[in-house]
Parts: structure tokens; C-alpha cells; sequence
């Protein structure tokens, strides 16, 4: 059953804002905030300071008019005013247990559903053909899959691609080392006209190992580097042989991704990569060139979408945002190139009506220009695109987590080392050691990538944080680990309540704790709300560990199965509405709750 009923603090804001509206005012100045000592009442009202300020009132006078207009409201049951002009606003009993139940009945734990929906596509991870994933690629990851799962519970349409790395220059480099090295392999062939080998002449190994060595060749045997180029612009104009190899690399690296991204509980939707706008190019050019936003520039074509100019270095001015690069000197299409007909492409294949690009807050430049590119030539407004952009995950010395020899960490051997320590963690804990060892195995799994997402995902996302995995694998504080174990203990009590034939029943507020649970409960909405206007996790996280809190506060104070008659049904099913909708939270944090340590 969907309950769609607003939460207390919008209905208190919808009411007290009509009584400005009636006094004459804007009913923007209704908002309320959770109060924050308990003393000053569950909300505060503080519309009255600004509202009078801006037309010449009398603050206190103004809030006290309000005050008495509320007097009867039937769900409080005391209005102060207070200081200058701030309204205190207590709740009834009775209001509260019924907002209670109103969660308990609702099976999206008292979220509501977006009134107009969107087409989103979320671009995250930004895997590439020949290279294993690094750390570095975890933050686009863990943030745009939770960003995704945040946009389609809120009741979106929701694409999201991985943006597959698969074209250009790092193509023909390998083309070009297999060329040399076998030579005698039908793709180099032009003259072959039989079925390719289904079976790939490389490995993901093969393949790590050519492009670091390619890759530096490249920069300095200028003949290796025009058999590269010339391996690239042939791949690129349809040459079958290398094509069919080329699918090879897509195969092979695109498998060893999916295993990395399923340890991480991470799926995608589609699989697009740069190589699928690439049909889109030649239109796109000719229409940028009839805009007339194609300009020559030192040999190159860009689209220059710059508002102003600024002071430069040297002295003298530079546009405020570079040009878009997009045919090379050589004739060349860029990156530029791609990522603006992957706009293209996003537009016309699935209508989108807004694009996320989780991507390192350094390539904030880039997306700018793109973006302005793309309002420029009428493909998706500035508006429908944005850069999410985060920071870095740092060692302890500040600067971005590397191995121990210095080398950048593979994402594989960092979710290795985190599912090691998290059985360490679960033995020095005492954990689940009376579970069969195949159980053990997979706790261990849920309580090291709950330690690893959560410890990102807490921290705003432009900020960067320190990998501490002791740390975010501790069962205290605010971590993922506790969330989990809240969770575990909350299906302990459901279970013995199974066992012995206890029912949940109707929510009757008669605890300090219980109440404070229940406001925790109702503020849900307004996180997910938070989450998504701000496209910012951290506020669910936050959420999460508050209602984990106000659960450990309530079960202390509040006894559950040893309480007796409708005091332990309506305990439990508090219980049980929380059990529902912290599952809820974790899930769009990507984190999975195991049934019992």
C-alpha cells in the first residue's frame, strides 16, 4: 500500500504558510525545520524575522498574529513564541502516532513519488578497453550508482551507462603492436574474406601489458606512432579485419569489468561506448558547420562558447572557457568531439531529458565546454547537463591512495583487501562465528562493501577523505558496519517475535524515544528530497545514521518483546517500520543488509 500523505513538517509549512498568505504575505516564509532542542518544541517556524523585515513589521508581533491563528490546529498542542520571533511548534501524541502508522502502512516507507517524472541517463564509472579499473575509479562508481538508484526509486526513468572507453588512438596502438607481434593473424589480412576466430587472440593480460609499453613507444618512435594512427583512422572507416579484432579487445575487457562491478553490487543498464556515437559525427559536423559554429582555428575547426574574457598570464585575455576542439589540425575527431555527440546520440535515442556525468571534479573544465557546446548548437540545454563532480580518495599522507611501492591501485586487489580485512574485523568482533563458513564468507562480503560505500558516500561528494579501513570497518560509529548490525538486530527481534506468535499492531506514542524515532521516520522525504535536489548521497547517508541512532536510543529505553499487550505490538511494529524503511535508505546507498550476523 502507497501512502502518499505529506510528511509533518510540509504539512505544517503548508498551513502556516496559507496564514501568511491570508495576512497578506508570501506563504514561502510557512517553511519549518526540525527544532533543535527539544525544549524549543519539534519545529521551528522562522519566517516571521525575515517576513517582517522585509515589510516593515514588528517580528515578535507578526509571529505572535501567527501564533494565535494556530492556536487551534488540531495536531499541535502548544505554540510558543520565542526571542525576536521565532515560533516553537509542539506536536500532539496523537499527531505523531498517526504519522507513524502512516509510515508503517506505506511500502515506500513514506518517500513520495516526483510529480513530473524525467528521462535521466547517469554516466558513471568510465571503464576503458586494455586497462583494469584503479581506484580512482571507485567514486565515480559507488556515486553514480547511488545516484541512479536515488533518481528511479524518486520515480524517474533511468538510463545507467557506463560510457565504455573503446575508440580512438588507445585502439590503434594495440592494433599496431598485434600487427608486429603477429603479423600472421587473419585481421591483418586484407585479402582474407573467411569467419574471423570467435575465440580472442588476447587476454585481459595481453592486453594490460601492450598499452602501457604501446602507449610509451608512442611518444617517442615517430614511425610506430604513424602505424598506430593509420591502424586507427582504418578501424574507424570500417576495415573488417580490424574491426572484428577491435570486438576482441570490447569482448575481453568488457567481461573482466562486469566481475569487477558485480563485486561491487553495481550493474549498468547500457553498455554504450564512445565507438557508438561515433555515426553521429559526420551529421553533427555538418550541422555545427550550417550553424555557423564551427570556426577555424590554427588549422583546427572548434565551437568557441566563451561569455566574456579574462585576464590571462601573460598579460593579456583569455576566453573564460576554452574553445570545444573538434576536428583536429590532422582532421581529426577529439574527445570534445565524442562526448558532444554522445549528446547527440542520448537525444535523439532516448529523448533525455537530463544527463549526470560522475567524473573526477578535475575534468570540470572539459564538461563545461561540452555543455555550452551542446546549448549552442540547440542538442540538450546547459541546463539538462551536469558535471558531478567529486574529490579524491587520499592515503594518509593527503594525496590520492596509492600501493605501497607507489603504483596505483587496482580496483580488484582494493576489493580484495577489503573483503580480507572484513573477516579479520568479524573474528576480532566476535561475529557471526556460530554461522556455517559459507554464510561467514558472504557477511563478511556485505560488511566490507558497506564499509567501503558508506565511507565514501557519508562525506560530501566534492570533498576528498582519507582510506582508513580499520576505520570505516569498525561496528561503532558512524559507519557502514553499524548500519548493518542496526539492521541485523532489528530482524533478530522480528524473528523471536515469529517464533512466539507476536503481531505488530496500530502505533501508540507514549515514550520520549518513540517520539523521537517517529520524527526521524517522517524526515525521510525530506533526505530523499535533499538528496536528489543536490545530487548529493550524503544527505541520505546522514539519514541512515540518524535513524540507526534514534533505533539504539529507542530499544535501550523502550523494552519490546518483554513489554506486554498493545504496548509490545505497537513497539514492534515501530520497529518493523524502521527495519523497512533503513533498508530502503541502504539499498540507494548500494549497501545490502545480510539477515542475521
Amino acid at each position: 500500500m502507497n501512502i502518499v500523505n505529506s510528511n509533518l513538517s510540509k504539512r505544517l509549512g503548508e498551513e502556516i504558510g496559507a496564514i501568511f498568505q491570508q495576512l497578506g504575505f508570501e506563504p514561502e516564509f510557512g517553511q519549518v525545520v526540525r527544532a533543535t532542542k527539544p525544549e524549543f518544541g519539534d519545529f521551528q517556524c522562522n519566517g516571521a524575522l525575515a517576513c517582517a523585515k522585509k515589510n516593515g513589521k514588528n517580528p515578535r508581533e507578526l509571529a505572535s498574529e501567527i501564533g494565535i491563528l494556530l492556536a487551534n490546529n488540531p495536531i499541535l498542542t502548544k505554540v510558543e513564541v520565542a526571542g525576536p520571533g521565532f515560533l516553537n511548534l509542539f506536536l500532539s501524541d496523537t499527531a505523531i502516532s498517526n504519522r507513524a502508522n502512516e509510515i508503517a502502512q506505506d511500502e515506500r516507507k513514506g518517500a513520495r513519488l516526483v510529480e513530473n517524472p524525467l528521462k535521466v541517463i547517469v554516466d558513471y564509472a568510465g571503464p576503458n578497453v586494455a586497462k583494469s579499473m584503479h581506484v580512482g575509479h571507485l567514486r565515480a562508481t559507488i556515486i553514480g550508482d547511488s545516484l541512479k538508484r536515488l533518481f528511479r526509486f524518486r520515480g524517474d526513468q533511468v538510463w545507467g551507462d557506463a560510457h565504455f572507453g573503446d575508440w580512438g588512438f588507445q585502439m590503434g596502438l594495440l592494433i599496431a603492436t598485434l600487427s608486429i607481434e603477429h603479423p600472421d593473424l587473419p585481421y591483418f589480412d586484407e585479402n582474407f574474406d573467411g569467419e574471423y576466430p570467435k575465440e580472442s587472440p588476447v587476454t585481459l593480460a595481453d592486453l594490460e601489458r601492450i598499452y602501457p609499453e604501446a602507449a610509451s613507444r608512442a611518444k617517442t618512435d615517430e614511425n610506430y606512432r604513424n602505424i598506430a594512427r593509420r591502424a586507427t583512422a582504418e578501424l574507424q572507416n570500417g576495415r573488417k579485419g580490424y574491426r572484428a579484432l577491435w570486438q576482441h579487445f570490447v569482448n575481453v575487457s568488457r567481461e573482466a569489468l562486469k566481475r569487477e562491478f558485480s563485486a561491487l553490487g553495481v550493474e549498468f543498464d547500457l553498455w554504450l561506448g564512445e565507438s557508438d556515437a561515433d555515426k553521429f559525427i559526420p551529421d553533427m559536423i555538418e550541422d555545427l558547420e550550417h550553424k555557423k559554429l564551427l570556426v577555424e582555428d590554427q588549422g583546427a575547426k572548434v565551437v568557441f562558447v566563451h561569455d566574456k574574457m579574462v585576464p590571462a598570464k601573460d598579460g593579456g585575455e583569455r576566453p573564460n572557457v576554452p574553445p570545444l576542439l573538434v576536428v583536429s589540425s590532422e582532421g581529426s575527431a577529439m574527445y570534445g568531439t565524442t562526448d558532444l555527440a554522445t549528446i547527440v546520440q542520448r537525444k535523439k535515442e532516448y529523448d533525455a531529458d537530463l544527463v549526470l556525468y560522475c567524473v573526477d571534479q578535475r575534468q570540470g573544465e572539459h564538461f563545461e565546454s561540452v555543455f555550452r557546446a551542446s546549448d549552442l548548437a540547440g542538442y540538450l540545454r546547459r541546463d539538462q547537463l551536469e558535471h558531478i563532480g567529486f574529490g579524491t580518495m587520499n592515503g594518509n599522507d593527503g594525496k590520492p591512495f596509492k600501493t605501497r611501492e607507489g603504483g596505483v591501485l587496482k580496483l580488484h586487489d582494493l576489493i580484495q583487501m577489503v573483503r580480507e580485512k572484513a573477516a579479520v574485523k568479524l573474528n576480532e568482533a566476535g561475529v557471526a562465528t556460530d554461522l556455517p563458513e559459507e554464510e561467514r564468507a558472504q557477511i563478511g562480503d556485505m560488511v566490507g562493501m558497506a564499509a567501503l560505500k558508506f565511507a565514501d558516500l557519508q562525506n560530501f561528494r566534492g570533498t576528498s577523505y582519507v582510506f582508513d579501513l580499520d576505520k570505516f570497518l569498525s561496528f561503532e560509529g558512524k559507519t557502514g558496519p553499524y548500519l548493518l548490525y542496526a539492521c541485523v538486530r532489528i530482524k533478530a527481534i522480528l524473528r523471536k517475535a515469529d517464533e512466539q506468535g507476536v503481531k505488530t499492531g496500530k502505533i501508540e506514542i507514549q515514550e520520549m524515544q518513540e517520539r523521537d524515532l517517529v520524527l526521524i521516520l517522517d524526515g525521510f522525504e525530506n533526505a530523499l528530497n535533499g538528496a536528489y535536489e543536490k545530487r548529493a548521497p550524503h544527505i541520505l547517508a546522514d539519514h541512515a545514521y540518524a535513524l540507526a541512532g534514534a533505533f539504539s536510543s529507542f530499544y535501550a529505553n523502550c523494552p519490546i518483546m518483554s513489554s506486554t499487550g498493545e504496548t509490545r505490538e505497537s513497539r514492534l511494529a515501530l520497529a518493523k517500520t524502521t527495519l523497512g524503511q533503513l533498508e530502503i535508505a541502504l539499498d540507494l546507498l548500494g549497501i545490502k543488509a545480510p539477515e542475521r550476523m
